[in-house]
């Protein structure tokens, strides 16, 4: 039997900190809980954002004090709720962090056990949310509900989103993030800088292209690995 608590589902988590030897340490300890799947390291907080905005990532490592882009000026750049557990030498920003509404506060030099309770908070937040089968937007002058489970895919149209399903299309003045923000990451996907796709409506993946609700929608080229490896295809099959 396992030592570790265990997910349903795998918590993708990324590291940010701008000392060779504190990212190594994280690597190490995140190697040895299996339910934890290392994207990426970071030594920059702005390269960070920027793969955060075509990755799912559910987890943040985050050092505070950074040359250039410090980590709080990272976590008021972020709009998307991600768990984020700081790891830092300083404890003076520990209340700023809370404020933030981080997880957890790891001082250096920090311990395995240290380690595995900070993720133990993040796995119980995780099972205190109830999945909602539902989200509300605003189209013309109403708030239209709108069931998860209805939805084919959503396509950005200017500065606008729309969202497709079998009986209709609704728009609304909405961003690509904040919409992924309120879909589950295990059901929807974005595929291209114009589209995100229902996992389980897909008909058919032909090359760079699928058929969802009767439609060819395409996969973008930035997408297309992480597309195929979600689903467990191998990119040579295709």
């Amino acid at each position: 039997m396992s030592p570790y608590p265990s997910l349903p589902v795998s918590i993708n988590c990324i590291v940010i900190d701008d000392t060779p030897l504190a990212v190594e340490k994280l690597e190490g300890f995140i190697s040895q809980v299996p339910y934890l799947n290392l994207l990426k390291s970071f030594f920059n907080g702005i390269e960070a954002i920027s793969f955060m905005k075509t990755n799912p990532v559910d987890l943040v490592f985050l050092d505070i004090q950074m040359e250039q882009f410090s980590g709080l000026q990272f976590l008021d750049s972020i709009q998307n709720p991600h768990a984020i557990i700081i790891v830092s030498a300083y404890s003076q920003y520990a209340v700023e962090g809370f404020n933030h509404a981080v997880v957890d506060y790891l001082l250096k030099p920090y311990s395995f056990e240290r380690f595995l309770k900070a993720i133990d908070k993040v796995q119980a937040a995780r099972e205190s949310e109830t999945p909602k089968e539902y989200m509300f937007v605003k189209t013309e002058y109403r708030m239209e509900r709108v069931n998860f489970s209805d939805i084919l895919y959503i396509e950005g149209k200017g500065a606008y989103l729309r969202i497709i399903t079998p009986k209709s299309k609704v728009m609304t003045l909405q961003n690509f993030q904040h919409m992924e923000s309120q879909l589950s990451a295990n059901n929807f996907m974005r595929i291209h800088k114009s589209f995100i796709v229902a996992l389980n409506k897909i008909e058919s993946i032909e090359r760079n292209r699928i058929k969802i609700g009767g439609e060819l929608i395409p996969i973008g080229l930035s997408y297309r690995e992480r597309f195929l490896k979600q689903l467990n295809i191998n990119t040579d099959k295709i």
